[in-house]
């Protein structure tokens, strides 16, 4: 289905006598605004099929190299940093 010159100019003209010349810009602004978030959540889904494969290899390659977590740390308590137990101290 091939569209020419002529057939392109005819769409055009009926689409302006449709909405009229005021309501063209704020329909292509809308039109840009869904196709770029369209394309952002392509990307996405993109971006969420590759991580998900991703995982599945990484567990093995941490067990080869020896990787050992850090063990937690206790928060380290400061006198200093609370006033209510400076006057209680005091």
């Amino acid at each position: 289905m091939n569209l020419g010159p002529a057939e392109i100019a005819i769409i055009v003209l009926v689409i302006l006598l449709l909405f009229g010349g005021k309501k063209l810009p704020e329909l292509a602004r809308s039109l840009g605004r869904s196709m770029r978030i369209m394309k952002s959540e392509v990307k996405e889904m993109q971006n969420d099929d590759e991580a998900s494969k991703q995982p599945q290899q990484a567990p093995q390659a941490i067990e080869q190299a020896g990787y050992q977590p850090a063990p937690q740390q206790q928060p380290v308590q400061n006198q200093y940093n609370n006033p209510a137990q400076n006057n209680n101290q005091q």
